[in-house]
């Protein structure tokens, strides 16, 4: 007899354990915002523009990509509809520097395999955009603001370009998308 009540008792504390546990996450749930967002809850439209790109480089397919990335961020990330004319956000902006510069060079060494030179090294791209943000809500016009953000990565040499532009652009304009989001929406 003793066995089976102290498997019911221990049953019935598990049971309370989980109950408690539920009943604090609701709790927490109620007091916080998961999102974190700062938005107020009159903000319910958004038009982001075309990002020109501006750079002397030019990538031909940045403008659209990153455009495409922005809007994406946006619209999947919050409870904000795109809008047309007269929106609550207004984002537009410009790339001002798309640019892949070395910056390591190692000595070179001889190439057991092949017996030739070769000579390792890394590059960096580097992306800078220039972002003008409108809150045209009520209220809230001056969290508007003028900025620029730049971010950059750093690669190995022997990378070719396609790869570069497919894999290195992605990860630039998710950070710099990332901080334009969280200046945005999280009020970070």
């Amino acid at each position: 007899m003793k066995f089976r009540t102290s498997n019911t008792r221990i049953s019935s504390l598990k049971n309370l354990f989980f109950f408690s546990l539920f009943a604090a996450f609701l709790m927490m749930q109620s007091c916080y915002s998961f999102t974190g967002s700062s938005l107020s809850p009159e903000t319910q439209t958004i038009l982001i523009r075309s990002f020109p790109n501006n750079a002397a480089n030019n990538n031909p397919n940045l403008s659209q990509d990153f455009t495409v990335a922005i809007q994406n961020r946006f619209l999947q990330r919050t409870t904000l509809k795109g809008a047309v004319e007269k929106p609550d956000i207004l984002i537009e902006g410009e790339i001002i520097d798309y640019n892949i510069t070395p910056t390591t060079i190692s000595s070179p060494i001889e190439s057991s395999s092949t017996g030739n030179m070769i000579q390792a090294a890394q590059n960096k791209l580097t992306m800078t955009v220039k972002v003008h943000y409108e809150n045209h809500v009520v209220g809230e016009e001056k969290k508007s603001f003028d900025r620029t953000y730049t971010d950059e990565v750093t690669f190995n040499s022997d990378m070719d370009l396609m790869t570069i532009e497919s894999s290195q652009v992605k990860i630039v304009t998710d950070r710099i998308i990332t901080k334009i989001f969280n200046d945005i929406v999280a009020d970070w």
